[in-house]
């Protein structure tokens, strides 16, 4: 089994920053891709930012230029550095990997971290 964990959300005022953290574990051993996406009340999930090999970024028009995303040494962590922060950045934020354990493909969600973005 695998497990996705996040850290690092909370309440901040509008303009600051905060460095959301996720850790995979278990049996998992390659990465494809590994995403923060998104939920705000009453929307759907939506994608916020998405590393793949590694290397290759891809980040949501209203994220973009304030959100970065970066994978940690230890290859089964991703980071989201959120910066400029806005109301309507207000959601639960959730990792999301996609990779391959023993058992073959896998996808796997965390539980989610509320960032709330309020004066």
């Amino acid at each position: 089994q695998v497990q996705v964990v996040e850290s690092g959300g909370g309440l901040v005022q509008p303009g600051g920053s905060l460095r959301l953290s996720c850790a995979a574990s278990g049996n998992i051993f390659r990465f494809d891709a590994m995403n923060w996406y998104r939920q705000a009340p009453g929307k759907e999930r939506e994608l916020v930012a998405a590393i793949t090999s590694g290397i290759n970024t891809n980040y949501a028009d209203s994220v973009k230029g304030r959100f970065t995303i970066s994978r940690g040494n230890a290859k089964n962590t991703v980071f989201l550095q959120m910066n400029s922060l806005k109301p309507e950045d207000t959601a639960v934020y959730y990792c999301n990997i996609r990779g391959a354990g023993s058992g073959g493909y896998l996808e796997v969600w965390g539980q989610g971290t509320l960032v709330t973005v309020s004066s």
